[in-house]
């Protein structure tokens, strides 16, 4: 027995093929904007997750550490912290000590710049008044205010790290702050 809607032969009637191909784009057309609405957070979470990954370090940024009236000029070296926006996989810290740089007045007044982190296991080192010279806490290693190692048996495998200076604005020190590898002979930047 046939349906009003279809003929003796069992042909649908052309309303009712209308109606069926009707439903059909419109179901397919759902699923397309359904996927697309949720193809696109997806997309954004995917790059937010490899965000970390793309970004380069902040190695060698240039930092105002002080003025040149701030330094010593008998050749004193003096501890300045180094602060600037840190960033981890996903967090920005805005402005916060990442570490800390000793400045002195160095020959003809030119200051110079030498990472506090000891090459051997990474402690900082503090500068001895009494011996005129830094001494790293962890090993009892020593170095001259240059930061080349003092005595045979230090186990530090190079000397202190120096960093680059730059003067602006007539007084203003910059120093090219960076973080070096330890335990190994060669200075080799940490990214």
């Amino acid at each position: 027995m046939t349906s009003p809607a279809e003929n003796a032969r069992g042909d649908a009637e052309p309303g009712v093929l209308l109606d069926r191909r009707r439903g059909f784009f419109a179901k397919a057309l759902a699923l397309l904007i359904g996927a697309a609405a949720y193809t696109v957070p997806a997309a954004a979470a995917v790059v937010a997750f490899l965000q970390p990954l793309r970004q380069k370090g902040q190695a060698g940024q240039l930092l105002r550490m002080t003025t040149l009236e701030m330094l010593p000029g008998d050749g004193t070296p003096r501890k300045f912290p180094a602060i600037m926006d840190r960033s981890d996989a996903w967090n920005r810290f805005p402005q916060e000590p990442v570490g800390a740089v000793y400045l002195r007045c160095g020959q003809k007044g030119k200051p110079e710049a030498i990472q506090v982190v000891c090459p051997h296991a990474g402690c900082f080192v503090e500068y001895d008044a009494s011996n005129n010279n830094f001494l790293c806490p962890c090993h009892n290693g020593r170095f001259d205010l240059q930061g080349k190692r003092l005595g045979a048996t230090s186990p530090s495998p190079r000397d202190l790290d120096t960093l680059e200076v730059e003067i602006r604005n007539t007084s203003e020190v910059w120093v090219k702050f960076q973080s070096f590898r330890t335990g190994v002979p060669q200075k080799i930047a940490d990214a």
